[in-house]
Formats: C-alpha cells, sequence, structure tokens
C-alpha cells in the first residue's frame, strides 16, 4: 500500500531482431531466450509480445546485403519496412518503433558515412532522414535516430514534417553512452565496427554534465521522448535527466545487462527473475517512463499474475 515506485506492463518496450527470408528463428549466443526473426515468424512473436499486455515493440533490421552507405535502409521493400507493414496489419494495437541508424547496414559497421576513416556527420543527415521517412510511410508509430550524429532529430523532425507525418514522434537516444555492455548486440545485429570503435560520437562515460547538454538540443530539434542508454550503470543520468527536464524518459536496458543476468541465473549463482525485477524497478525508480529491455516478456509475464 506505501509502495512508493510503481512498475507495470505499461512501461515495457521489446526489442526485435527482423532478417530476410521465411521460417527463420535463431536463437543469439550470447543472449540466451533472443531470437533473430524472419518476417513471417515475427509477427507470431509479437502476437504473443501483444496478449502479454506490452503495449510496443522496437525493430532492429538485420539485412542480406550490405555495403558502404548502407543504402539498403532506404530500400522501401526492406526488411524493417517490410516488418512494419506486417506488424501493423497482423498485430493490432501494439505500438511499432524502429531503430534508425544505419550500422546494421553499413559494411564498415558504424553508425555513419565514413571517409578515409573519418565519420561524417552532415551527409549522414541525409541518409538517417530518409530512412526514418521510409519507416514512417510502411506505417511506423514511432522512429528511434540512435547513431548520435549531431542534428539529426531536427533533420528527422523536418524530413517527417515536410511529407506530412507530422504526428510520428521521435524517441531520441540523447544520452547514449560508448558502452562495452552492447557486445551482444552487436552479435545479434551484426554490427560490430570493422575498424576503431564508436567513442567519437558516442558519449563518454565518464561524463554527466554533456549528457544534460546533449538532451537540451535534442529536446530544441524537436525529440518527443529522450533516451539514456545503457541504463544500469547510468541510473544517475536518469534521474538527473528526469529530474532537469521533466520531459517523457525512456531508458534502454542492453544487451549486455541482460546477458549478464541470463549467464549467472543460468548457472545457478542467482535467482535470475528477482533480480529481474530488481533492475527493472530500480530503472523505474530512477525515473524512467519507459523501460526497452530484453527481460518484457518475462517481467509482463511476472506483472500480470
Amino acid at each position: 500500500m506505501v509502495r512508493e515506485t510503481r512498475l507495470s506492463v505499461d512501461n515495457l518496450v521489446y526489442p526485435m531482431f527482423v532478417v530476410c527470408g521465411k521460417g527463420k528463428k535463431e536463437e543469439i549466443g550470447s543472449m540466451p531466450g533472443v531470437f533473430r526473426f524472419s518476417v513471417d515468424m515475427l509477427t507470431k512473436e509479437a502476437q504473443e509480445v501483444a496478449g502479454l499486455g506490452i503495449p510496443a515493440v522496437i525493430l532492429f533490421g538485420i539485412p542480406d546485403r550490405k555495403d558502404e552507405t548502407g543504402s539498403e535502409a532506404l530500400n522501401p521493400k526492406g526488411v524493417v519496412q517490410e516488418a512494419v507493414r506486417a506488424l501493423k496489419d497482423k498485430v493490432h494495437g501494439l505500438t511499432v518503433i524502429t531503430d534508425v541508424c544505419i550500422d546494421e547496414y553499413t559494411s564498415h559497421g558504424h553508425c555513419g558515412l565514413v571517409k578515409d576513416g573519418q565519420i561524417l556527420n552532415d551527409p549522414t543527415l541525409e541518409i538517417l532522414s530518409r530512412m526514418a521517412l521510409s519507416h514512417a510511410e510502411a506505417g511506423a508509430d514511432m522512429v528511434a535516430p540512435s547513431d548520435m550524429m549531431d542534428g539529426r532529430v531536427g533533420s528527422i523532425r523536418k524530413a517527417l514534417d515536410g511529407n506530412g507525418f507530422h504526428d510520428i514522434p521521435i524517441m531520441s537516444y540523447a544520452a547514449k553512452y560508448a558502452s562495452l555492455f552492447y557486445g551482444p548486440f552487436r552479435e545479434a545485429a551484426d554490427s560490430t565496427p570493422k575498424f576503431g570503435d564508436r567513442r567519437s560520437y558516442q558519449m563518454d562515460p565518464p561524463n554527466a554534465i554533456e549528457a544534460l547538454r546533449e538532451v537540451a538540443l535534442d529536446i530544441e530539434e524537436g525529440a518527443d521522448i529522450i533516451m539514456v542508454k545503457p541504463a544500469l550503470a547510468y541510473l544517475d543520468i536518469i534521474y538527473r535527466v528526469k529530474n532537469e527536464f521533466n520531459y517523457p524518459v525512456a531508458a534502454y536496458n542492453v544487451s549486455g545487462e541482460y546477458s549478464m543476468v541470463r549467464a549467472a541465473a543460468n548457472s545457478g549463482w542467482l535467482d535470475g527473475d528477482r533480480v529481474m525485477m530488481e533492475i527493472l524497478v530500480s530503472i523505474r525508480r530512477a525515473g524512467a517512463d519507459l523501460i526497452l529491455t530484453y527481460f518484457a516478456r518475462d517481467a509482463a509475464r511476472i506483472l500480470n499474475k
């Protein structure tokens, strides 16, 4: 009766990986219980997700073909675009969010265009804007730029508004840190950089005030929801962002955070379900309104009891 923090199924967003082909359900080795789905199998899984009361999914696409510019990200019949159409057709009431970043689509694995080993911020903005627009045209309910290029929220907002998609919200990865907790995701999405790393455009983990500046810029450019990523090692950032801006805040309980718990639970070292719920409550207590988590299905089953 006097519990201060409430965690609900309504707070959860389930990340899903979609691949080309048919009849595919491939477990990701470093993420037990998480799979890559072809579109036909994705819709079946998403129906179960919706049946648990989880209000939204976020899609990450893995194409069959990659190149230097990530051109497949703009294909109107690309893997994410087809997945969006299928989900909106077959899973009614489920909010479909799409990740907007070209790292899964580029042969070099970086989130921006590359020339002579350097990331090209401004030329990447056009690609991201066209990618977001193609997702909206396919029927996406929300787009989520995760690239950390400067100015991408404003560029995407302009592209959406200019094509009649004024009502499509943007959930911006506003404070995305250069974290090693992303390792299992990069296996899942086949997006490990082929050279260097992402520290030139993702945030330095010791920095907190910088996160507030990044969030303020994204809000000014038109972000509707702002995200902190990762979540567990950055609870203080979630708290500071929520208190500073009183804006809708999302937090990404990322792959490494998930896999650590799964590995320990599978070895019998801890109670996986109780630790899962403790972590999710901590993220909510810090101030997150939305929690993107691979635990969403398991947490929903517990919350629905």
